[in-house]
């Protein structure tokens, strides 16, 4: 067995795909619009071959509601205060600020949770977000 992809149903497809391709550097693997079904996927990762995103965007007006069951995505990162500068600089929050060096929140135009999480140790203390205080739900 081989885990392939999970699955996002998104309203606003450009949106999302700035965040996950400019602000989290992922790349658009295929797309696949079918319009028999009025809808398109969009599969992203890292690389090829590794496990994906799946972006579906339906060509309606379709609201959508998230229940409780699902936490989050989380990416591992080679700069945690790099990525989470360039995202609120993109006018991201930073739902749960890299305090530790380690470990940040943040979600998607969508309201996916999104955990970012520092490559290997983590980084020493840095004086803008070791401050800062969580906002919101993560």
């Amino acid at each position: 067995m081989k885990y392939l992809h999970a699955m996002i149903r998104v309203t606003d497809i450009n949106k999302s795909l700035h965040f996950y391709q400019e602000l989290l550097g992922l790349k658009l693997l295929k797309k696949n619009d079918y319009e028999g079904g009025k809808f398109s996927l969009y599969y992203l990762a890292t690389e090829e071959g590794e496990p994906e995103i799946e972006l579906t965007h339906n060509w309606d007006d379709s609201e959508y509601t998230s229940g409780n069951s699902f936490g989050h995505l989380a990416f591992s990162v080679e700069n945690i205060y790099e990525i989470c500068q360039k995202l609120e600089d993109s006018g991201i929050d930073i739902l749960r600020p890299p305090r530790d060096g380690h470990m940040a929140f943040v979600k998607d135009p969508s309201g996916i949770s999104i955990e970012l999480l520092q490559e290997g140790k983590s980084l020493p203390e840095h004086e803008k977000w070791s401050k800062m205080e969580s906002t919101g739900s993560w």
